[in-house]
């Protein structure tokens, strides 16, 4: 007879991402706002970022270890410095297992990027 308890797992609070800003046809953006909305599209603005942000939110089970996304042309380091500023953005999370590191895309920080960009229907 096993004395082992299944417990329920819990979402780090981390984990939670609000929308950062509203829609950019809904009202103006507030300074903070603005401020959010830049550091993300800052940070997908390099090219081998783009392609990591990609290849995390693309991979199957929706998260990806580092070991299997490393191949964009740059050196490890690199590689490393990038999803550094990618996860600084806000736009993936990462946990450590063992020796690799796993990041994920939130679906919430794509729904949010999502919304951001959505234009208002026209009020008829």
């Amino acid at each position: 007879m096993s004395n082992m308890k299944v417990l329920p797992l819990l979402e780090p609070a981390d984990r939670a991402v609000e929308a950062c800003c509203p829609p950019l046809a809904e009202r103006p953006f507030t300074a903070e706002e603005a401020e959010t909305a830049a550091r993300m599209f800052k940070a997908l603005g390099d090219p081998v970022r783009l392609r990591l942000f990609s290849a995390v939110a693309s991979h199957e089970g929706g998260e990806a270890c580092v070991c299997d996304i490393s191949d964009v042309g740059v050196s490890q380091p690199t590689v490393s410095h990038h999803l550094k500023k990618l996860k600084e953005a806000g736009l993936l999370t990462s946990e450590r297992r063992g020796t690799w590191v796993y990041y994920r895309v939130e679906p919430s920080v794509l729904a949010s990027m999502g919304r951001l960009l959505v234009i208002a229907p026209a009020a008829a």
